[in-house]
């Protein structure tokens, strides 16, 4: 099973980003995706999950900014990223959880203040 993560870049504080993952492979079932992030000298924290029913969680720190989503067709994930803070700035990797968990390579996200 691999994911590919896309969309990062560099925006400035209040701009927009998407954040895709696609899964492929050898895949039967995914339950819960998401996406974590690590920002420099800190540990990685859960971003968003979603199962495959639909139901999300937040970090509180993006609630009311991020909304993830997902399409089990594509078996892709996505992270739409808006009113972007400096603070958002990190590495965002995504996760697929089926037999086991499988992550993204990672993707950069930059916010200019």
């Amino acid at each position: 099973v691999q994911l590919q993560a896309s969309g990062g870049g560099l925006v400035q504080a209040g701009g927009s980003l998407r954040l895709s993952c696609a899964a492929s492979g050898n895949i039967f079932r995914i339950n819960g995706m998401g996406w974590y992030r690590q920002a420099p000298g800190k540990q990685r924290e859960l971003v968003a999950g979603i199962t495959s029913g639909g139901s999300t969680n937040y970090a509180d720190s993006v609630k009311g900014r991020f909304i993830i989503s997902r399409d089990n067709a594509k078996n892709t994930v996505y992270l739409q990223m808006n009113s972007l803070k400096p603070e958002d700035t990190a590495v965002y990797y995504c996760y697929a959880k089926i037999l086991a968990v499988y992550w993204g390579q990672g993707t950069l996200v930059t916010v200019s203040s």
